[in-house]
C-alpha cells in the first residue's frame, strides 16, 4: 500500500504541535502493517538542510509567485518530499508566524501550493512512485481535494483534523491567488460564512474523514466544539472515525532516555523527582510535586490555574510549570512563581527539561477546555507522572479515572475532572493530594500508567485498515 501523507509540520524536523509528532511517527508505525508511506512537507530551512540522497522530482515553472521544485530524499529515518519554494518557505522562525508572533500575510498561497503540489503527485507520481490514498493533516492540506477535481480526480482521500479551531479561512478574494474554481465557491464545496475555508473544502471532499481520539469525533459534531463546523461534521458523520494517536515509545522510555536517571518501574522516579527539585529550585516538600508541559493558551485551561492551585499547596505539593504563549498566562505564572517558593516557573520550551519534568513529577496537569487527542498525558503514563485531566477529548479516552470502583478493581490510571473551572481543578488536586498519602493506592497508579499501552501498534492498524478500505472501494 503506497500512502503520501501531506503535512506542514513533521517531527524531528520542524514542529509545534502533536500533528508533527502523528506526521513524524506515522510512516514507521505503518510499514508493519505493509505500507509505505512517503510524506510531503514544505521546505522550510531545516527540512532541506536535513534532507539527503536529493532527486529532483519535478520543476514548477510557476508555483503560487514563482518557479519551485520537488524535491525526494531522506531525513530522520523519513522517506520525503520537499516542496523546494525559497519564495514561500525559505522564512526563519515558525512555519506560520513571523518574528512578531503574527500569520504571515501569505499562509494561504503557502498551503495551498502544499495542497497543489499533493495532488499533482497524487495524479502523476513520483518518480515512478504512485500513491494509492493522499492522506493530509489539519486545513494545510485542506484544498487537496479542490486542486484533484481540478486535474480530473486522482487516488482516495483521507483528511485527519487534528484541531478543528484552525480553518484556514482567508477572503473570497483570493480565490484567483489560490487557484480555485469559482464556481465551487458554495456551501457543498470551500465556502465557509462567507469565506474562503481550506478545512471546509477538505472536510467536504475527502472520502474519509478521521481525528485523533474517538471523544474527539463526538464532540466534533455539537456547537460547543464544532467551531461553525459541526454541521458538516454530522453531515458527514458516517465518513468520521477517531483514530487515537500514540506515542513514540522509544523517544519517550524512562528506561534508556538519556534526559533522565532511567527506570523501570515507580521505585526508579525518587531520584528523577529530586533532581528536578534541585534544578528548578524548590524544596523538599511532603505532598506531591505537580508539573505542566504545555503551551500556554485559554485553550489548555491553564488560566484555572492560578485559582486553584491553594488546593495543592495547602497539602504540602508543589508546582513546576514549562511553556510558553499567551503573554497574560506567560506573566500570571511568572508572578505565581514569583510570590510563591513551592512554585517554580521557566517560560519558553526545552525538549530536554520536558523529559526531566515528565520525569521529575508525581503527577502532570493537562486541564485544557478541549483536546483533541494530547500527548503530555501519555508521556506521563509513560513515565509513571500520574495525570490530572479534565474529561474531554483524548484526555477522556487515555486515562482511567480514579473512581471508586476503579480503585477498588484495581485499574485507575489517573484522575478527571468535569466541569472544566478552578473549583473542579481545585477539588481534583486535592483529591490527588489523598490518594498521594495512600502510599499502596499511590503505587498502584503509577504501576497501572506505567502498563498502559500508548503507542502508535493499534493505531496503525486502523489506519491501514482504513486505507485498505478506501482503495478496495475503488
Amino acid at each position: 500500500m503506497r500512502v503520501l501523507s501531506i503535512a506542514s509540520e513533521c517531527a524531528p524536523l520542524v514542529k509545534t504541535g502533536g500533528l508533527a509528532d502523528v506526521a513524524g511517527a506515522l510512516p514507521a508505525a505503518l510499514r508493519a502493517e505493509g505500507v509505505w508511506m512517503r510524506t510531503l512537507l514544505p521546505g522550510y530551512p531545516a527540512v532541506m538542510a536535513a534532507l539527503q540522497d536529493v532527486s529532483e522530482v519535478y520543476y514548477f515553472h510557476d508555483l503560487f509567485g514563482a518557479p519551485a521544485r520537488l524535491m525526494a530524499g531522506q531525513a530522520a529515518g523519513l522517506d520525503l518530499l520537499a516542496i523546494d519554494a525559497p519564495h514561500l518557505f525559505a522564512r526563519p522562525g515558525n512555519p506560520y508566524l513571523d518574528a512578531d508572533g503574527r500569520d504571515w500575510p501569505d499562509n494561504p498561497e503557502r498551503f495551498a501550493a502544499l495542497s497543489w503540489v499533493g495532488a499533482h503527485v497524487g495524479v502523476h507520481g513520483a518518480l515512478g512512485w504512485h500513491p494509492q490514498v493522499l492522506h493530509g493533516h489539519d486545513w494545510q492540506a485542506g484544498l487537496v481535494t479542490e486542486y484533484l477535481r481540478q486535474m480530473g480526480g486522482g487516488p482516495a482521500t483521507v483528511l485527519t483534523i487534528h484541531n478543528i479551531a484552525f480553518t484556514g479561512s482567508t477572503d473570497p478574494g483570493r480565490i484567483g491567488s489560490l487557484r480555485l474554481d469559482p464556481w465551487r465557491f458554495h456551501m457543498e464545496g470551500y465556502e465557509f460564512y462567507g469565506g474562503i475555508s481550506a478545512l471546509k473544502a477538505g472536510l467536504m471532499g475527502a472520502d474519509a474523514l478521521t481525528t485523533v481520539s474517538p471523544t474527539y469525533a463526538a464532540e466534533l459534531m455539537t456547537p460547543e466544539y464544532g467551531m461553525g463546523l459541526d454541521g458538516v461534521m454530522r453531515h458527514r458523520r458516517e465518513s468520521l472515525t477517531g483514530i487515537l494517536n500514540g506515542i513514540d515509545t522509544d523517544a519517550w522510555n524512562p528506561a534508556t532516555d538519556p534526559a533522565i536517571r532511567p527506570y523501570r518501574d515507580g521505585n526508579g522516579k525518587a531520584a528523577n523527582t529530586a533532581a528536578l527539585r534541585a534544578e528548578m529550585g524548590l524544596p523538599d516538600a511532603d505532598g506531591p510535586l505537580c508539573v505542566i508541559v504545555s503551551r500556554m493558551s485559554h485553550q489548555k485551561g491553564l488560566d484555572l490555574v492560578p485559582e486553584a492551585l491553594p488546593a495543592l499547596l495547602e497539602h504540602g505539593g508543589q508546582l513546576a510549570v514549562l511553556g510558553s504563549g499567551d503573554p497574560a498566562l506567560e506573566h500570571a505564572f511568572r508572578s505565581l512563581g514569583d510570590r510563591n517558593p513551592q512554585v517554580a516557573v521557566r517560560i519558553g520550551y526545552d525538549e530536554a527539561l520536558s523529559h526531566r519534568m515528565i520525569a521529575g513529577g508525581d503527577a502532570i496537569l493537562v486541564p485544557s477546555r478541549f483536546e483533541p487527542c494530547g500527548l503530555t498525558q501519555m508521556y506521563g503514563l509513560r513515565y509513571g507522572t500520574v495525570p490530572v485531566v479534565a474529561l474531554t477529548g483524548g484526555l477522556a479516552d487515555t486515562v482511567i479515572n480514579a473512581s471508586p470502583a476503579a480503585l477498588a478493581r484495581g485499574v485507575a490510571t489517573g484522575l478527571q475532572f468535569s466541569p472544566v473551572t478552578a473549583g473542579a481543578l481545585g477539588f481534583a488536586l486535592a483529591r490527588l493530594c489523598q490518594l498521594y498519602r495512600d502510599r499502596d493506592t499511590w503505587s498502584r497508579l503509577v504501576a497501572n500508567g506505567m502498563d498502559q499501552p500508548v503507542g502508535w501498534d493499534q493505531s496503525a492498524r486502523a489506519y491501514a485498515a482504513l486505507y485498505a478500505r478506501l482503495t478496495a472501494a475503488r
